[in-house]
């Protein structure tokens, strides 16, 4: 058999590729082209327009890494907004705390939930069918611009970066709905991208972010397969002490919120230390 590779098309002039078996679905949606692949390095692979999203074999990092790190710095969310994370990874390990009684994912893209739950199941699991999700197929800024203030404890927002479909979820427009529609103590958080490589995009949020949040921060988490070293995952709330918890209270909390031993990159140490940024990386904050 000759060998098929799958080249990412996120950079001009350097990338990774994948040796893929076959190609398992390709669907062009009204908002871009979703593919998803096998691979025997890295199970099933999804991309949208060319760009590696998420594969089976390190979802993980960056789903617990976007979700308990929010939730447990919270503390006590009980109403979570998911918007994007259409393959309900997010989702799934949201659901995963005991004290969050609503979880609302609001996803533009019908498709790639549709391709999700029939090519990559494992990664949603049994979210998909949970009481306490409420799944919404429509304009993540839509909702968010129509929702009542201090609806909401937490907000995730796992999109593609700012560019395309994505690209509204960069806006002040977008932050300024979401520090109104969070409780006193809210948290919001998103991918801002591989600051080696996309410096300009953790800047930019970050200083977008500074005119409706009082506390904006980072912090980082190493997923093989978004090249170019530590991803950035943004943060901005409306208390600073959130970001300064020690491990001890953050094992508290995961113990009582049922996500203790549940977890194969996040832990309470791993939460403290993923605020320790390397300067090339802190320098990009306000």
């Amino acid at each position: 058999m000759t060998d098929t590779w799958l080249n990412e098309t996120l950079y001009p002039d350097w990338g990774q590729r994948f040796r893929f078996t076959r190609q398992l679905a390709r669907v062009q949606s009204p908002f871009q082209d979703i593919a998803i692949f096998d691979t025997d390095s890295h199970g099933r692979v999804m991309t949208l327009d060319g760009v590696v999203q998420i594969t089976e074999r390190d979802e993980f990092v960056y789903q617990e890494m976007l979700t308990h790190v929010p939730l447990l710095a919270h503390g006590a969310a009980q109403n979570v907004l998911i918007i994007g994370a259409g393959d309900g990874g997010v989702l799934k390990h949201v659901l995963m705390h005991q004290n969050v009684a609503r979880a609302v994912m609001v996803e533009i893209d019908g498709a790639v939930i549709d391709l999700a739950k029939n090519f990559l199941p494992g990664i949603g699991g049994a979210a998909w069918t949970d009481p306490r999700a409420t799944v919404i197929v429509g304009d993540g800024i839509d909702y968010v611009a129509q929702a009542p203030d201090n609806a909401f404890d937490v907000i995730i927002v796992d999109s593609t970066d700012p560019i395309g479909v994505g690209e509204v979820l960069f806006t002040d427009a977008f932050y300024r709905d979401a520090a109104r529609i969070l409780t006193a103590r809210g948290i919001i958080v998103n991918q801002c991208g591989v600051p080696f490589m996309q410096a300009d995009e953790l800047h930019e949020t970050s200083r977008r972010r500074a005119q409706f949040f009082p506390y904006v921060s980072a912090y980082v988490a190493a997923v093989p397969t978004y090249v170019g070293g530590y991803m950035a995952l943004g943060w901005a709330g409306k208390e600073d002490s959130a970001t300064r918890l020690p491990a001890e209270e953050i094992a508290r909390r995961a113990a009582a919120a049922g996500i203790e031993g549940k977890s194969q990159y996040w832990s309470p140490e791993v939460h403290v230390a993923s605020f320790a940024l390397p300067p090339y990386i802190a320098r990009h904050l306000p």
